[in-house]
């Protein structure tokens, strides 16, 4: 171990009992920052977390709180509340995307800082108006945003940091699963994730994610096309009890960047999957292309780019996946939401960068309902250039 953290910041977190919140968030992220002697800053210093878990269920609350040994949980919101309102405490926010908004709100209130999972509203007037009050309040304020921190897509940003795609002319990206519909197994996600009265849908589940990768990566979004759909209308919820699948479960879409770069992503939790991992984008450009998931990068040059030759009626002997090399990534991979995490304290602490706050947030629930639009009114949607994601 090394020397002692010399700085303790408190950190109310709201949602550890939801899977996410709990795995990547408080095991993977604080509690793990916290056995590695906490996250280090730039004069040498270190900071220890102190997480003040909230919730709705106080048994739920205390198997986690005695499973790790944290000694401060609550299911009241304003106690947790004031246990950090000295000291530039955080509050995070991992709940139900329609229980957001007011929590934050009111941490904001309480003059937290605060870091939120996104979607960061259940309407963009939500998203922007958390942002303004997190301005106004004069607090640090961001938002999850861990698929630029994987291994793959960081890889991805090195080859084009580096020019190796020459002028970039497509991107294409697949994501999803088979979620399974409960009636005979269990479904991965929770049944709010298929009622749109609840804030769930895939719209509005990944396109903010899009919006910050294509924008964070690739430039600005100026169009939108987007098909919304519900491919499986019947479902069981945790109680085996059947309810209507109210919200969307699959998404086409064509996103249009600046530059003349054209986007394709397919969102689906109705797809089996026949790739290497369950998100990839292909990037191609002039001078060459990319293939990045969550872990791996491989890319192909110009220079040694095979000659397919379209036959159908003879047999294919090209090997097209062993024609590519693997892209490399410096240093160690880490886990993203961690990565982003120790950035955020940084931040808080010391005033280090740190781009992806609200306001982008905000703009990725703003490109997901025009989506919507998009796909209510069958038609191309321009998209306002205002608060690019990661700018």
């Amino acid at each position: 171990m090394g020397s002692e953290p010399t700085e303790v910041v408190r950190i109310v977190m709201n949602g550890v009992t939801g899977r996410m919140g709990y795995n990547q968030h408080l095991v993977r992220s604080v509690l793990a920052i916290n056995a590695d002697d906490g996250v280090p800053l730039g004069d040498g210093r270190r900071v220890r977390l102190e997480p003040v878990l909230v919730g709705r269920s106080e048994a739920k609350l205390r198997d986690i709180a005695g499973r790790h040994g944290i000694k401060d949980w609550t299911t009241s919101l304003d106690e947790a509340l004031d246990s950090i309102k000295e000291g530039g405490g955080i509050y995070f926010d991992a709940q139900v995307t329609s229980q957001r908004y007011p929590a934050v709100m009111k941490a904001l209130d309480a003059g937290a800082h605060v870091y939120v999972e996104k979607p960061t509203g259940a309407t963009s007037e939500q998203a922007a108006d958390l942002a303004d009050a997190a301005d106004r309040a004069g607090v640090k304020h961001g938002v999850v945003q861990d698929k630029l921190f994987l291994p793959g897509i960081r890889a991805l940003r090195s080859l084009i940091d580096g020019g190796f795609f020459g002028r970039i002319l497509s991107v294409r990206g697949e994501f999803g699963y088979w979620v399974f519909e409960g009636d005979w197994r269990t479904s991965q996600r929770p049944s709010w994730n298929y009622r749109k009265e609840d804030g769930g849908g895939i719209v509005l589940d990944m396109f903010p994610h899009w919006t910050y990768v294509l924008e964070g990566l690739f430039g600005p979004i100026e169009a939108v096309t987007a098909r919304a759909v519900t491919h499986i209308p019947d479902r069981w919820d945790e109680r085996g009890e059947r309810y209507d699948a109210t919200a969307d479960d699959a998404a086409y879409a064509i996103f249009e960047l600046a530059g003349g770069v054209v986007a394709q992503l397919n969102s689906s939790w109705c797809v089996r999957v026949h790739r290497g991992e369950l998100l990839e984008f292909q990037v191609d450009g002039t001078e060459g292309s990319a293939v990045a998931g969550l872990r791996d990068c491989v890319a192909q040059h110009r220079g040694v780019s095979p000659r397919p030759v379209w036959n159908p009626d003879i047999p294919n002997v090209s090997r097209f996946l062993d024609q590519w090399q693997p892209a490399p990534l410096d240093g160690e991979p880490g886990n993203a939401f961690r990565l982003q995490w120790e950035m955020f304290i940084r931040h808080v602490v010391e005033d280090a960068p740190f781009r992806q706050d609200l306001h982008t947030g905000a703009r990725g629930v703003r490109v997901a309902e025009l989506g919507m639009l998009s796909s209510a009114e069958g038609r191309r949607i321009e998209v306002p250039a205002t608060t690019v994601a990661g700018s």
